[in-house]
């Protein structure tokens, strides 16, 4: 029998998906390196990275030895979650605030980006 305390769990749900709802309606700062969005791969995804501040884009920025203005690009969440991670050839999901005390990540998971591109125990198990 499975005890706990469903209540909390409910309550965290809804929080989470408070967060991405949010994430989703803001606009966020997507760095621009060599021409295309930056993105680092960790754990078999590929992550884009987003910032919701200038100043945690230029803490991050630091934190990798690179100083002097980062050319970004203004983006709302949804269009990030919903259509730049469509275009991506891997599972890619989005790394929000990295290096920052407030950082999060939203995998590339149903209920967070679209069905259609989202990793599933089917994808992962799924041969050519």
């Amino acid at each position: 029998m499975l005890s706990g305390n469903f209540e909390d769990a409910d309550a965290a749900l809804a929080e989470v998906q408070a967060l991405i709802g949010e994430f989703r309606r803001s606009l966020v700062l997507v760095p621009i390196r060599d021409g295309g969005i930056l993105t680092g791969d960790q754990g078999g995804l590929r992550w884009i990275y987003a910032f919701t501040r200038t100043d945690t884009l230029t803490v991050f920025a630091q934190a990798r030895g690179e100083v002097g203005e980062w050319e970004f690009r203004r983006v709302y969440g949804a269009r990030l979650l919903d259509e730049t991670l469509a275009e991506i050839d891997v599972p890619c999901g989005v790394a929000v605030d990295i290096g920052s005390e407030g950082a999060f990540l939203l995998p590339p998971a149903k209920g967070i980006v679209p069905d259609t591109i989202a990793v599933t125990e089917e994808s992962e198990g799924a041969s050519s």
